[in-house]
């Protein structure tokens, strides 16, 4: 009985190439190489979004790391928007009680100031 369990089912068939699937009976796949074929291919856009999206969000916090070495300064908005910067995304916004808005790109943050001007921060208690 058991050995009949491990032979080629002929009913069961490989979900990504189609092959005869043998061994168990509960089996999708022929081989390791089909599995990750198909989980692949099952999740490629939503990685490649998530990949495009994380491009961004690491070069934005490249941009502000650049700019702001000691932690504390100042910048405009044309200077980030020539060195690349995208507003749209960022990790978190941070609210203080006095209504001031700093948005994040991990712990590189930014605060929309006057003029056109940009005062860049660093948080220290990022992960809490």
């Amino acid at each position: 009985m058991y050995q009949a369990e491990n032979m080629e089912n002929p009913h069961k068939k490989c979900i990504e190439c189609g092959e005869a699937i043998e061994g168990r009976s509960d089996k999708k796949f022929c081989s390791d190489q089909c599995r990750t074929t198909y989980y692949n291919r099952q999740n490629a856009d939503s990685t490649n979004y998530m990949r495009r999206v994380n491009r961004i969000l690491r070069k934005n916090r490249r941009i502000l790391a650049g700019l702001n070495p000691h932690g504390k300064s100042k910048v405009s908005k044309s200077k980030l928007l020539n060195l690349g910067f995208n507003f749209s995304y960022f990790t978190n916004v941070y609210r203080t009680k006095g209504g001031k808005v700093y948005y994040f790109c991990y712990e590189q943050g930014y605060l929309p100031i006057e003029d056109n001007q940009f005062a860049l921060v660093i948080r220290e208690e990022y992960v809490s």
